[in-house]
């Protein structure tokens, strides 16, 4: 049976809902995982942003609060690295929330420190909404990441709560967003963690799946199976 069947067979008896011929009925909390279309030229911005200070000191410039060229050119950068448009080098709450995910992210030597995530239930993949995080611990012993996730925009939240992975397509492809979803396992009715080729931070967010880079999804593959418990807690920040 196809990876389609599959699914439709699946929530089908997940859910009893009908699942069409012509498109897969998948709650519309999949996440669009295609690249993001290339960026327009964009001239830079001489306006300081209200998050200059903190901005510069991230990027290791001069942190004088005041915008330069030499400033408008590593934010610039930095944004189009991270898929955040418009790139035009304004130190904005975008911006700054993508950097702060990432100092967070860097500082997660021990995810689990505030001890938020379950140790009593085996090996359980662990999602932080709030610092963007994702891991997989046995017990008290993380045996991979953390690593950067993407998760659900405002208005599509990814929902908190223990789950367990229940379906799983390794070259799952959604056609209601005819995108591709390589190492796809479903947790929550239509949210999955699966592979995306954008930047983590990139805004707004997905529709509610956990985004993760492809090295990341093929690992979680290969650590997770059909029953694998996953627990989400946390609020990203500005949903």
């Amino acid at each position: 049976m196809g990876d389609s069947k599959r699914v439709r067979a699946a929530l089908r008896a997940r859910t009893g809902i009908a699942v069409g011929i012509t498109a897969l009925v998948i709650p519309a909390v999949l996440t669009v995982g295609a690249a993001a279309p290339a960026q327009a030229a964009a001239s830079c911005t001489a306006k300081t942003g209200p998050y200059q200070k903190q901005v510069e000191k991230f990027l290791k410039l001069k942190v004088d609060g005041k915008q330069s060229a030499a400033d408008c050119k590593a934010i610039r950068s930095f944004q189009v690295k991270n898929d955040i448009t418009p790139a035009i080098g304004y130190a904005g709450p975008v911006t700054w929330r993508a950097m702060d995910a990432i100092n967070q992210q860097k500082a997660a030597k021990n995810p689990n420190a505030a001890g938020k995530c379950p140790t009593n239930k085996g090996r359980i993949a662990c999602v932080d909404l709030t610092r963007q995080l994702s891991w997989i611990q046995d017990g008290k012993k993380v045996v991979y990441g953390a690593v950067p996730i993407r998760s659900g925009r405002n208005g599509f939240e990814t929902r908190t709560g223990l789950k367990k992975v229940y379906l799983r397509s390794i070259n799952h492809y959604s056609t209601l967003y005819h995108v591709r979803m390589p190492y796809s396992q479903f947790f929550d009715g239509g949210i999955a963690f699966h592979s995306v080729g954008i930047a983590m931070s990139a805004p707004p967010g997905s529709h509610g799946c956990v985004n993760m880079r492809p090295k990341d999804a093929k690992k979680y593959w290969g650590l997770l199976k059909k029953g694998s418990n996953v627990f989400v807690y946390g609020r990203k920040p500005g949903t």
